[in-house]
């Protein structure tokens, strides 16, 4: 199992972007942070009240966004991206076809990628 921590700009928003879009189950949410699950993942979402979202020793503040994501596995890419653009998902990119593999970003509310991923 793997834990990844996202910092976003509204938790409410972020969860239900997560849940309502990508189909993950909240595991525990308060109004700074919440836990969600989506099979051996499981995603942290910390809002600007929570402990990781505070200042570093020189000065920086932690924000969203950037390169860095997770890739969710998909058994149909075309129809995934097609049901996620009805729903008003924003995708960074078009699908990209590499060996075989084919691949697509979107951004959550906060502007933290992520990567899906269906295999060759």
């Amino acid at each position: 199992m793997s834990t990844v921590r996202y910092i976003v700009d509204d938790v409410a928003d972020s969860v239900d972007f997560y849940v309502s879009k990508l189909g993950f189950e909240v595991e525990m949410q308060v109004p700074a942070f919440a836990s969600l699950v989506h099979g051996d993942l499981t995603l942290w979402l910390a809002g600007p009240r929570a402990s990781a979202s505070r200042p570093m020793l020189d000065g920086a503040v932690p924000s969203p966004g950037g390169w860095s994501r997770f890739v969710l596995i998909v058994d149909d890419l075309q129809a995934l991206v097609s049901k996620l653009t009805e729903d008003g998902v924003v995708f960074k990119n078009d699908i990209v076809e590499n060996q075989g593999r084919r691949q697509i970003l979107c951004a959550d509310p906060s502007g933290n990628v992520i990567e899906f991923q269906q295999p060759a």
